[in-house]
C-alpha cells in the first residue's frame, strides 16, 4: 500500500508516521507513507499555497495551483484509488471505512489548512471527503496521522496479533469487553472468575455480553446502526 499525503506543514506529520506501528510496517515492506510539502510545488517566488477568499470573507484560503501541480504529478506516477481531502464537514471517519481504506493500494491524503481549499478542487480532483470529528483544527494533519494508523495497522502483519485487531471497539460495532492481565488479584480488586475458568466457549459468551453492555451504556448508537 501506498500513501501519500499533501501538507503545508511537513513537520506535524514527519515524526508520527515513524513511530510504533507505522514504522514497523513501513520497514516491513507493507507501506510506503509519503509526505510531500505543497511549497514544493507552487510557481509563488514566495512560496506561498493560500490567498484571500473571492467575497470578502476573514481567513486565507488554499489556491487550487499548487494542489492541481501535486495531484497532476502524483498521478502521472501511479493510478490512485482515493484522494481524499480531510474536511470538517466530510463524512465521518470510522472503522468500517478504516476497514475498507486497508484494502486499497494507493491514496492521496490531502490536509486541509486556513480557512480552507478553493472549492473547484473538491469538485475536480477529490472522490472522498472525510472529518475524524464534529470540530475544527488548525489543519488536517493530525486528522491525516489519525486516518494513517487507523488504516495502516489493519495491513496483514502491520501488528504482531493480526487477530488483535479483529477483536478491537467498532469492529462489530461494538465496544470492546474489558481486558485483564496479572496479577489475578491486586488490593482486592479480583478478576472476574469468569476469565480464570479455562472454558473458552463460556469465556467468549461472557465477552460477547460484557461488549453488549457496555455499548448499550457508553455508545447506544452503534446499536442503532446494527438494525
Amino acid at each position: 500500500m501506498r500513501i501519500d499525503i499533501i501538507t503545508v506543514l511537513p513537520q506535524m506529520l514527519i515524526e508520527p508516521m515513524n513511530c510504533s506501528i507505522l514504522k514497523r510496517a513501513q520497514d516491513k515492506g507493507l507501506v510506503e507513507i509519503n509526505i510531500h510539502n505543497l511549497r514544493d510545488y507552487t510557481t509563488d517566488k514566495h512560496k506561498r499555497v493560500d490567498d484571500y477568499p473571492f467575497g470578502g470573507e476573514a481567513g486565507m484560503v488554499m489556491q487550487i495551483e499548487p494542489i492541481d501541480n501535486i495531484i497532476s504529478y502524483l498521478k502521472s506516477q501511479r493510478e490512485y484509488d482515493e484522494v481524499i481531502y480531510t474536511s470538517p464537514d466530510g463524512e465521518k471517519f470510522s472503522q468500517k471505512i478504516a476497514n475498507s481504506m486497508s484494502c486499497l493500494e494507493n491514496i492521496i491524503i490531502l490536509c486541509g489548512h486556513y480557512k480552507g481549499i478553493d472549492f473547484r478542487i473538491r469538485e475536480h480532483f477529490i472522490t472522498r471527503e472525510i472529518s475524524i470529528g464534529d470540530y475544527v483544527l488548525t489543519g488536517g494533519e493530525l486528522a491525516a496521522a489519525v486516518m494513517a494508523d487507523a488504516i495502516v495497522r489493519l495491513i496483514p502483519g502491520a501488528i504482531g496479533d493480526e487477530q488483535s485487531a479483529l477483536s478491537d471497539s467498532f469492529q462489530d460495532n461494538l465496544l470492546a469487553p474489558p481486558v485483564y492481565t496479572r496479577p489475578a488479584e491486586y488490593k482486592g480488586w479480583k478478576v472476574p472468575d469468569i476469565l480464570l475458568s479455562g472454558h473458552q466457549a463460556k469465556i467468549d459468551e461472557w465477552k460477547l455480553q460484557q461488549s453488549l453492555e457496555r455499548t448499550k451504556l457508553l455508545r447506544p448508537d452503534l446499536l442503532d446502526d446494527k438494525k
